[in-house]
């Protein structure tokens, strides 16, 4: 019988362990702990932290989080004078109980409304009803919500300003006096500015002239936050740097705040994220109803290592990267533009397992030691 070394078992064993507890140990947040916050959206079964599995992932990997539904407008404010605080008080317990970040989405945005205030056509009832919401709001979580999207998507592709309720009754001012009424309610919280598409020439010197504005004005507006609804091949990374300089360039901070890739077609060549448009599909728009080929899995991996070596590269200037979703299975894009699909746009699949983006994501922090 060959001897056995009893230090040497020991100790090999003891490396072993450790090795694997460490493998346990490492997640997102901690990786990138000392670059930028991650952060992911949760929906209301989240929130409620009704599925331990879920549970247990987010408070492993994420130390940000924001609401994906429960405080937009027709949540939060569904009658005029009736607010429905409920799950967005449990929204906040949770993320003070796991000690994240708290972003509130969204203040003022031209969808998902409650039907009562897209009627609203008087310019003097419609800023009693900024005042009223964004006060309201802001004020019950003053010091609790740690940063805000105060106006979400109030512009087109081309930079114009979007024809919503708000423009064509009050004029590009509600943009000002909504910055202006959040920083009001809650002086040390931080305002953003968040819409997608923001990374595109147009539409990115449309956002620079409005922060410009807003700023020029008296307005509080402490960051942008870049949605990052991407797909595999777009934008490109020099676009996406590019952006980043020239926010930063403002004074302000950059977010990320929606992050996911596609990997599936993309009707008539849709950008972005306009939730109104929908579209008819077939079956070659849903091509992996299954699973999601090998050759695909790696250029999505390649495509996040990509992207997050874009933001380690700059790390000085972003505040928190979020996905928009804790799992595959959770994302819209299993919904939007086209019903019944099934996407993989995110680092955890269906069944919350880690997917080759992940370690992709990892990997980049682990060359760094």
């Amino acid at each position: 019988m060959k001897f056995i070394n009893p230090y040497l078992f020991i100790v090999t064993t003891f490396f072993l362990v450790s090795c694997t507890s460490q493998k346990e140990k490492l997640s997102l947040k901690d990786a990138y702990k000392n670059d930028f916050l991650i952060g992911t959206a949760l929906n209301a079964g989240q929130i409620e932290a009704k599925n331990a599995k879920e549970d247990s992932l987010i408070k492993k990997e994420f130390n940000a989080i924001t609401a994906e539904n429960i405080m937009k407008s027709m949540y939060v404010h569904p009658q005029k004078d009736q607010y429905d605080f409920a799950l967005s008080d449990k929204y906040v317990a949770y993320g003070e109980k796991n000690k994240m970040f708290i972003h509130g989405h969204t203040l003022i945005w031209h969808s998902q409304l409650a039907p009562w205030m897209e009627k609203i056509a008087d310019s003097t009832e419609m800023k009693a009803f900024m005042k009223d919401h964004i006060t309201t709001i802001v004020s019950k979580y003053k010091g609790r919500i740690n940063s805000w999207d105060v106006v979400n998507e109030a512009l087109n592709d081309d930079g114009t300003l979007r024809q919503s309720v708000f423009l064509k009754t009050l004029g590009e001012k509600y943009l000002i006096d909504a910055f202006k009424l959040a920083a009001k309610a809650d002086p040390k919280v931080d305002l953003y500015y968040n819409d997608y598409n923001i990374e595109e020439p147009a539409k990115r010197a449309g956002a620079i002239a409005l922060i410009k504005k807003i700023k020029a004005a008296g307005g509080k507006i402490d960051g942008v936050g870049i949605q990052g609804h991407w797909r595999l091949e777009s934008p490109s990374i020099e676009e996406i740097e590019k952006s980043i300089l020239e926010y930063s360039a403002l004074g302000i901070k950059v977010a990320f705040t929606e992050l996911d890739i596609t990997v599936l077609p993309n009707p008539w060549d849709l950008k972005g994220a306009d939730v109104n448009q929908k579209f008819e599909g077939n079956a070659k728009m849903n091509p992996y109803p299954e699973k999601l080929p090998d050759s695909i899995q790696t250029k999505l991996a390649e495509r996040y290592a990509s992207i997050f070596k874009l933001f380690l590269k700059h790390k000085d200037k972003i505040s928190r990267i979020t996905f928009w979703g804790v799992y595959d299975g959770q994302s819209w894009l299993n919904d939007w533009p086209i019903k019944g699909r099934t996407n993989y746009p995110l680092p955890f699949d269906k069944d919350l397992k880690h997917k080759p983006a992940y370690e992709s994501i990892l990997k980049l922090k682990k060359k760094e030691e």
